[in-house]
């Protein structure tokens, strides 16, 4: 189960500079699907942050979905840098995101750096895989 509990008039983990519930939250929530590549990769950043498992599996591309899913209880994401985009715009059916999602675990600083592919399928942004 996730930690949005509390969160939802704060400032999303994104960067974006929305609240949470204005935000990633109506992702999470259902209330709406992201736009584009770069708005699903930031709405899986917040999911990493606050633990919704369940949505990082569901905006998962079947294809590549993995059958379980654990987070490292001990990792604390503290910042998001998108360094790149190519693609993956409203009218887009493919798209890659270039960025890097910083942590803090055992007491030492690190980051993930990644270059995520992404479809939409059915108006839907998922993601693929690391490229």
């Amino acid at each position: 189960m996730g930690q949005t509990a509390g969160v939802v008039s704060e400032l999303c983990p994104c960067g974006f500079g929305l609240t949470y519930g204005e935000c990633c939250g109506r992702f999470h929530r259902g209330e709406a699907n992201a736009p584009t590549a770069v708005a699903l990769m930031r709405s899986r950043y917040v999911a990493f942050v606050l633990n919704e498992v369940a949505y990082l599996r569901e905006t998962w591309h079947p294809s590549s979905r993995p059958a379980r899913l654990t987070l490292p209880r001990d990792r604390r994401w503290t910042g998001l840098d998108v360094l790149a985009t190519s693609g993956g715009g409203i009218f887009d059916v493919e798209g890659t995101v270039e960025f890097a999602a910083h942590y803090r675990t055992g007491g030492r600083d690190g980051a993930q750096a990644e270059r995520s592919r992404f479809v939409r399928e059915d108006g839907r942004w998922f993601y693929v895989a690391a490229v």
